[in-house]
């Protein structure tokens, strides 16, 4: 039996809105591009290269540094070691818990690896503890059986796991198993292929700012695209360096400045740090959508988030001064 994990902290989805930080003012300020990050997922069917384009598109937003690899898919990963230009550490996973991922993406943001690749977003959807291992855990020990009472905390599992994904302080890249739908159309008796269905929550990925999908020819079509450059475009056994990191990053840095994450979180356990200053500092990450940041937290070693961390120590200091 898999030990319990901590309990992530969730920042901003409180019941009622009733503290400082919660309850803050609408600001409108000027757009830009200003610390954005790669957010890719692919998907396909077993054997379409989506690990080997994944690593060579990771290795291509690393630029040289070492980067991260979370991996479900029985250490896939570690047999292109040689194979690829690129250098990644390792960590395989065998429960599918999505806590346990955003604790494994708060370890890789205290490492300050660049990159982090998850292969396959899949298991902690439909894997053992997966989001819908852990509906029917819910559903039996909480609501009787009920399934879809059940989604209100099977869903909120769900969405912190994305929330830390894409609040990840760095680039990241995600694969997911997928299969063909075929559907009947009306008045049809041949069913026709509507293109391959990710193996994850319905929609995932409109979560990605660019995600695509590949067959077993090794041939990658983008489905979904913020960056202009991959928009209706098809690539035949993809260079992920230079096919698609390449025109990515410097879509993302034509206009735009990197921001280190290290900055806020050195500001937020700063021994100089003041209610006043860490209010602001909420309002400042905030700002830059990146309250859900995987943090492991500097006194526990549990997994939370930067905006919990700051609200906490904020709070914290706070009430002594009281």
């Amino acid at each position: 039996m898999t030990q319990p994990l901590g309990q992530p902290v969730r920042a901003g989805r409180q019941a009622q809105r009733t503290d400082e930080y919660d309850d803050g003012p609408v600001v409108f300020r000027p757009a830009s591009k200003d610390g954005q990050k790669g957010r890719l997922s692919i998907q396909g069917p077993s054997g379409c290269g989506k690990t080997w384009t994944g690593l060579s598109t990771a290795g291509g937003f690393a630029e040289g540094e070492r980067f991260a690899v979370i991996d479900t898919e029985r250490n896939a990963a570690t047999l292109y070691v040689n194979d690829l230009p690129v250098e990644f550490d390792h960590f395989p996973m065998r429960r599918y818990n999505p806590r346990g991922l955003i604790k494994a993406l708060a370890a890789a943001a205290a490492a300050g690896y660049p990159v982090v690749m998850i292969d396959s977003l899949t298991h902690f959807w439909k894997g053992a503890e997966g989001t819908l291992d852990q509906v029917s855990q819910v559903a039996d020990s909480k609501y009787s059986g009920n399934k879809f009472a059940a989604w209100k905390d099977g869903g909120e599992i769900q969405d912190d796991m994305i929330e830390a994904l894409m609040s990840y302080p760095g680039h990241v890249v995600a694969t997911m198993r997928a299969s063909e739908k075929w559907v009947l159309e009306k008045g049809s008796k041949t069913p026709v292929s509507k293109g391959l269905l990710a193996e994850q929550r319905k929609g995932i990925e409109f979560e990605f700012g660019v995600a695509a999908e590949m067959d077993e020819t090794n041939r990658l079509r983008f489905i979904k695209s913020r960056c202009p450059a991959f928009r209706g475009l098809v690539l035949n056994q993809p260079n992920g360096a230079r096919d698609i990191a390449k025109p990515y990053l410097d879509w993302l840095r034509d206009g735009g400045k990197e921001i280190d994450a290290t900055t806020w979180i050195d500001a937020a356990s700063s021994d100089d740090a003041t209610p006043k200053s860490l209010l602001a500092l909420y309002r400042e990450v905030e700002a830059s959508s990146a309250l859900a940041t995987p943090l492991m937290h500097p006194k526990t070693g549990q997994p939370t988030s930067l905006g919990a961390y700051i609200k906490e120590r904020g709070m914290a200091l706070k009430s002594a001064q009281q």
